[in-house]
């Protein structure tokens, strides 16, 4: 008798977990070993968010339960966001979810919207947790394929219509986890009007929304009028406030799935503690220039590497957004030899492409979190192994 369900044994183990097992045993060996494999910042949270969350942990009615929606100055904090910075208008009571991160609101969701064999429409290069929470729930992937020539834009039309029509839902991330794609406006105009033509939800995964470049600045999927009928949008405050570990989202957008998945996690978990929430509250309603300042050190520290690695041969577009670049690898290598190798003979860890998708073959994501030092003793044993590769 098996004590383990069927979904979890077909499940592969997370990518990320294993590479943290991997370092850990070659630093047992005394390997210094520089990760920019996974995408946790490594600048500090903010003061003045810290000292909210310090300020509200000591009032001991702050450690009673959540509401499961999350407390009111939090999804009125999200809500002025969006007023502020994207010029949205959204309803607190009904248009607002607070979260428990948002990796945790994306396996939720799937499950709290599809029936097992439903499908649903899948970044290929994406986000991995897309493909495991649609496994977890029963469903069924499909890709939506991605013009890696056009900067990463979805190409709906690829998409066959027997797909669309079992489809209920189509993850986007943008700006995007690997690829690191930014889009435009007319972009997010496509994917709402897909959506209503094909009665399905558009999910945008806009985690890395406000960590941007060079003046630009990220869309909502929520501006284009009638998005609210067909699209939801995840946000965090992980990578723009430095908050990975403090495990705070929100999923905004249409009233019917913010209601289900209210009822979904009301099963599940009781939101996050109070303090936590308050503290966001307060990242979120400020002048946002802490977020200016961390743009300033990752774009710094982009320019850097973009710089070395395509003069290593290592062809990577310069990204206008997120905390990653994604380069190809050199010719006769695949992403998992390639990086591989960058493990073992640079002690550098970064993660191959295909942990992202067939598409993501050919290509290797690289994080910018860590300092312009450690970036240099980065570049210093890639050229070294480089050279040595011939």
């Amino acid at each position: 008798m098996t004590f383990v369900s069927e979904k979890i044994n077909t499940l592969p183990p997370y990518l990320f977990s294993e590479f943290q097992k991997r370092k850990k045993e070659l630093e047992e060996k005394g390997i210094d070993v520089i990760d920019l494999g996974i995408g946790a910042p490594d600048l500090p949270t903010p003061d003045f968010v810290i000292d909210r969350l310090v300020e509200e942990a000591r009032k001991p009615h702050n450690h009673r339960y959540s509401t499961y929606s999350g407390v009111q100055e939090f999804k009125l904090a999200v809500a002025d966001f969006y007023k502020n910075h994207y010029d949205v208008d959204l309803d607190p009571n009904t248009e607002i979810l607070a979260l428990i991160g948002s990796k945790e609101g994306i396996a939720n969701v799937v499950q709290a919207v599809i029936n097992p064999g439903d499908s649903v429409l899948v970044p290929n290069p994406g986000y991995p947790v897309y493909r495991t929470a649609v496994h977890l729930a029963g469903g069924k992937c499909v890709d939506l394929p991605l013009d890696a020539s056009n900067g990463y834009e979805p190409l709906f039309n690829e998409v066959a219509q027997k797909d669309t029509d079992a489809a209920k839902l189509m993850f986007l991330n943008y700006p995007s986890n690997p690829t690191a794609a930014t889009v435009d406006f007319n972009v997010f105009l496509k994917a709402v009007s897909f959506s209503r033509n094909n009665d399905l939800i558009a999910v945008n995964d806009a985690a890395y929304d406000l960590v941007t470049f060079n003046n630009y600045t990220a869309p909502s999927i929520m501006q284009v009028p009638g998005a609210k009928n067909h699209a939801v949008e995840f946000g965090s405050l992980s990578k723009s406030f430095n908050m990975t570990g403090w495990r705070i989202g929100y999923l905004v957008g249409n009233e019917t799935i913010i209601k289900a998945l209210t009822t979904l996690k009301s099963n599940i978990d009781t939101c996050q503690f109070l303090p936590i929430q308050l503290a966001a509250a307060t990242a979120l309603t400020s002048d946002l220039a802490v977020v200016r300042a961390n743009n300033k050190v990752y774009q710094e520290r982009m320019e850097k590497l973009h710089k070395a690695l395509n003069e290593m041969g290592l062809e990577a577009d310069k990204p206008k957004g997120t905390i990653f670049i994604w380069a190809k690898v050199p010719t006769g290598h695949t992403s998992a030899s390639f990086a591989g190798q960058l493990l073992e003979n640079a002690g550098v860890i970064v993660t191959p492409g295909s942990a992202f998708g067939t598409a993501g073959e050919g290509y290797i994501r690289v994080t910018l979190s860590v300092t312009s030092d450690r970036l240099d003793e980065v570049i210093l044993r890639m050229e070294n192994m480089m050279r040595a590769l011939g």
